[in-house]
């Protein structure tokens, strides 16, 4: 018995200690996002993609933010899912502010680099 438990919880820990690869894209879409039920039916439509953590919409800067799982998903299957719907998704460029701070990698969802030399797309 002893044994058996030992034996799981070593299988418990191997199977919660895997690294996920998570990460941050930052899209705009055409045609913008107008009202609260342009956010509802973007978000309704991508929380059924593999590996979507999170999805942030914002009607002001017109941006979608989702965190997701790179083992199980791509940008690319944003890009399909968001035209099904109708929308035409571009990832966002890195803002001048965020080239000024020095973005990093997987932290501004735009940037690529490695914090000392910010690259923009």
């Amino acid at each position: 018995m002893k044994k058996a438990i030992i034996f799981l919880s070593l299988a418990i820990a191997a199977a919660t200690s895997y690294a996920k690869d998570i990460k941050e894209i930052v899209f705009t879409t055409v045609p913008e996002m107008e009202c609260t039920s342009c956010e509802n039916k973007i978000k309704g439509n991508l929380r059924f993609e593999k590996g979507i953590k999170d999805i942030e919409t914002d009607i002001t800067t017109q941006e979608i933010k989702i965190t997701y799982d790179a083992d199980k998903t791509s940008p690319e299957a944003f890009v399909k899912a968001l035209a099904k719907i109708g929308y035409e998704a571009k990832e966002k460029e890195c803002s001048d502010e965020a080239v000024r701070t020095g973005c990093q990698k997987g932290k501004s969802g735009c940037c690529k680099g490695n914090g000392s030399e910010p690259v923009c797309k």
